[in-house]
């Protein structure tokens, strides 16, 4: 929808310049520093007018380069970023894992010497 208006707002603009410029047809003097020339207001007016899109229109493929490059390097950080938190999730799980384990064996250990105990081994060997 926005760009639609931008569409008609770009429309309206050139038929309000295109009307002024037919309006002014009359011969003016232009001074280019180094020399004067004899040139139809209407080709002065459109002139400068293409001249200002060209102007703007080379800003915004500069803008939009640069954001372009700056999302593409964004993106490629939260990928690093991503790619080191999994790597530490995993490091940090098989940590866990580990310390899992040494519980486990702990806990059958104790399992086994209560059960020694039970059958009349006081030593808790088996």
């Amino acid at each position: 929808m926005k760009m639609q208006w931008a569409l008609i707002a770009g429309l309206v603009f050139a038929l309000l310049t295109g009307i002024f410029a037919v309006i002014n047809v009359d011969s003016v003097q232009v001074n280019l520093l180094f020399n004067t020339v004899q040139i139809p207001l209407i080709l002065l007016i459109l002139g400068c007018t293409l001249i200002g899109g060209i102007i703007v229109g080379s800003y915004g493929i500069y803008r939009q380069y640069r954001l372009q490059r700056e999302n593409k390097q964004l993106k490629l950080r939260v990928s690093e970023l991503e790619s080191s938190a999994t790597s530490k999730s995993t490091l940090d799980s098989f940590k866990s894992m580990d310390s899992l384990d040494s519980n486990e064996s702990d806990s059958l250990l104790e399992n086994d010497s209560i059960q020694s105990q039970r059958k009349g081994n006081p030593t808790g060997t088996l």
